[in-house]
């Protein structure tokens, strides 16, 4: 049924990088579904992450905040309903959509570890679901997709299980053609949203399809150029400092790159259920990633960083004869716009304390204000209250700047000169007046989000409960 307000079918990949993918120029990538999506609707080719980590972008997304508002400061802890009544979803519910949500959730666990516990995994039906009250089939966060892999369908902790020897993301993206199918004929809108858990690791052969990961067994990923061998160190975590030799980066890889595959067909399964069922005309499809990998870039591993290969990610929109098909925007579009831009086409109301900017004109090819540049920010290691690893970056259409808060070290990079930001620039007298105003556009920035550039343990000291519940999301 065709309403006067397009369907939302929001797939978002788990780690997936920008620069893996083959629109992207990644030759090796087996990504023909993702590349379509480019070809007939709009990439915003400087899409980023504002803080590269699984929940601090979970959050950004569904409150159209930062991190140092949202108070998601780092994973394993539990956002606040209370501090962000005027959600994602609660906005598209007023706008007259019915709303699913399916896959991982990673706004709910307030412990670090112990992921199958119901206790973490399960998110009971009520505010801490910020609003998707309609259909429900998720599962906090875990990365093992087979075996014990479980959602929860119902309104109790009772959890369901797919069919023995099924991959994870193929069963979940079985449920949203399943919702497609039974709404396609609905009398209101529909705005689905899968999160699916690949190409996260751990990158294991176990951990993906053979028939994917053959495509890839006879393949050696040679390090990038920016591959340093050494950790990060003073300012990488845990979790980037991990052994980074090359042979096991480039086995990690053919996994990475095979669950990219699958996830991929997965796309593409989900664009012909759309298409059979007629909605394909009438449906805003957007796949996207929250955050990128390294894969030892400047001797880290993971997320968590401002370096391309972390906080550059996939933004794909496509609505016919509304989007324009097959061009790039770049625009510096980050997280913190996808609620108002999604609200844009839903014709929602965005609320007043969103931080982001609504670009659905940017996506439609009209002309209209633009950010001046991305903000990003890091609070803390991925997981865990550790201090040291602090920073903040500005990034536009040319440069990326950073500072840590640990020495004040300053970098500056030419993304268009140097897009493997092997050069830092921080120190060149040439690019001093640049340098200059990158801190004025930092300060300022942050000054208007009431950003003090604290250290991690603050959060835990003064807005984090010792059971890592959220109490406060700003400076008193």
């Amino acid at each position: 049924m065709s309403h006067p307000r397009p369907n939302i079918v929001y797939v978002m990949a788990d780690q997936l990088r920008y620069q893996s993918c083959g629109y992207a120029g990644d030759e090796r990538a087996r990504t023909p579904n993702i590349d379509r999506l480019a070809t007939e609707g709009v990439s915003f080719s400087n899409a980023v992450v504002s803080m590269p980590v699984c929940s601090a972008y979970r959050a950004s997304l569904m409150t159209g905040k930062y991190t140092t508002s949202t108070g998601m400061v780092i994973n394993e802890i539990r956002i606040s309903p209370e501090h962000h009544p005027r959600c994602l979803a609660h906005c598209l519910g007023d706008a007259g959509y019915e709303l699913g949500y399916i896959g991982k959730w990673h706004l709910w666990a307030n412990q670090l570890g112990n992921h199958h516990d119901p206790a973490n995994s399960f998110t009971p039906p009520g505010p801490h679901r910020l609003g998707f009250d309609g259909y429900w089939a998720a599962y906090n966060f875990h990365h093992q997709y087979y075996g014990e892999v479980a959602y929860y369908h119902t309104g109790t902790p009772a959890r369901n299980t797919f069919a023995e020897g099924t991959y994870e993301p193929d069963g979940q993206t079985g449920l949203a053609i399943d919702y497609i199918r039974e709404h396609a004929a609905g009398e209101h809108p529909f705005a689905l949203f899968l999160s699916l858990g690949t190409p996260h690791d751990p990158w294991t052969r176990s951990n993906v399809p053979e028939e994917y990961y053959s495509l890839f067994s006879d393949v050696t990923f040679a390090p990038p150029e920016n591959y340093l061998q050494e950790n990060d160190v003073p300012y990488g975590d845990a979790w980037s400092d991990i052994d980074k030799d090359p042979a096991r980066i480039s086995e990690w890889m053919r996994v990475y790159y095979a669950m990219t595959a699958n996830l991929d067909a997965n796309v593409g399964r989900v664009l012909a259920a759309l298409e059979k069922c007629g909605l394909d005309q009438d449906t805003l499809v957007v796949f996207t990633s929250d955050h990128g990998e390294c894969f030892g870039a400047h001797g880290r591993m993971k997320k968590n960083i401002f370096y391309e290969e972390a906080a550059r990610v996939p933004f794909l929109m496509k609505l016919p004869g509304v989007i324009p098909a097959g061009f790039r925007h770049y625009a510096c579009f980050n997280c913190v716009d996808i609620m108002p831009t999604l609200l844009g086409f839903a014709g929602g109301n965005i609320p007043e304390e969103a931080e982001g900017m609504d670009l659905s004109h940017c996506a439609r090819g009209e002309a209209g204000p633009e950010p001046a540049f991305a903000f990003l920010q890091n609070t803390g290691a991925c997981a865990a209250w550790e201090d040291g690893h602090e920073w903040r970056a500005v990034r536009d259409k040319q440069f990326t700047y950073a500072v840590y808060r640990v020495d004040g070290r300053e970098l500056l990079f030419d993304n268009l000169a140097d897009p493997l930001q092997m050069t830092d620039l921080a120190g060149s007298a040439a690019h001093g007046a640049v340098l200059q105003t990158f801190r004025e556009k930092l300060s300022a920035k942050m000054d208007e989000l009431g950003d003090h550039f604290d250290v991690s343990s603050y959060y835990r000291a003064n807005w984090v409960s010792e059971d890592r519940l959220i109490t406060r999301t700003a400076h008193g």
